[in-house]
């Protein structure tokens, strides 16, 4: 069962506190549409000049491709773990029939400003979208609530991916499915952290914590998933965003050093999913 005291769970990281507070990353128009990812840009021309109907298909595709992953039944319970504005979760109401979905996110600001976007389908369909804070690491939910954990580009900023795991594992149901996008680094090399810090800045003040996935993968596998696999996504990704960020910033500047770490196989972007028993 839920516990009351995970209703703090522990505390935000200035950093993130900041960039989705006060500075508010989703009003930035590299996120068009409210989505904050890099987007999978697979079903995109990318030989074509992209617009911002280009931009956000790519963000909305990257939700599609892990709703997929994450093998949703008839009427799923669909649990997002850093859901922001919640533009996934409607998405995933749209697109994936009677699903009911919850939206966890660990700062108020963004579940205020979920709400306030979502305020016709929080009204019109009671019961099927509720917006909730929380810590991945300490999750405000009952035991065996969800079919399906989602988590998209949010997994970078989680201080404990053994306890995102083992919460994740305690909320799913026998048989559900947890799917997960985001970027790691590609192995666990002692020098990765500082490379990536020298190329990005949100590596550098520590908003991203540069960890191998398999950090990722073998939390999952000590929580009882089974079935864990991550798959680099990332020739659907990097090439892409690069071309998006190159409409804003210069080559040689630090956005577009994503691109580079990735070429120098030190960073990449994974889809990572994993199955309750049962």
């Amino acid at each position: 069962m839920a516990d009351g005291s995970r209703q703090a769970g522990p505390a935000m990281r200035p950093q993130v506190r900041e960039t989705y507070g006060p500075a508010d990353l989703s009003r930035d128009p590299v996120f068009a549409g409210g989505f904050i990812n890099f987007g999978y840009w697979r079903a995109i021309d990318l030989g074509l000049p992209l617009d911002e109907a280009d931009r956000v298909r790519s963000q909305e595709d990257l939700y599609r491709r892990v709703l997929e992953a994450a093998g949703l039944p008839e009427e799923p319970q669909v649990l997002e773990v850093g859901c922001g504005l919640g533009m996934g979760c409607a998405l995933a109401l749209r697109e994936c029939g009677r699903a009911a979905v919850t939206g966890m996110d660990i700062h108020p600001d963004q579940l205020q400003r979920a709400r306030a976007a979502h305020a016709g389908l929080l009204r019109e369909e009671p019961g099927r979208l509720r917006f909730v804070r929380g810590a991945a690491e300490c999750m405000p939910l009952d035991d065996d609530g969800f079919d399906a954990v989602i988590s998209v580009e949010a997994a970078q900023h989680f201080p404990d991916l053994t306890a995102f795991a083992a919460e994740t594992s305690r909320v799913l149901r026998p048989g559900g499915r947890v799917a997960l996008a985001g970027f790691f680094t590609v192995d666990d090399a002692p020098g990765r952290p500082g490379e990536l810090a020298g190329l990005l800045e949100t590596f550098a003040n520590g908003l991203d914590i540069a960890r191998p996935v398999q950090a990722l993968t073998d939390a999952m596998t000590a929580a009882g998933l089974t079935g864990v696999r991550a798959e680099s996504i990332g020739k659907h990704v990097w090439p892409g965003w690069d071309l998006w960020l190159g409409r804003r910033w210069a080559p040689g500047t630090w956005p577009r050093n994503f691109l580079h770490a990735y070429e120098r196989h030190i960073l990449d972007y994974y889809l990572v999913t994993a199955e309750q028993p049962g």
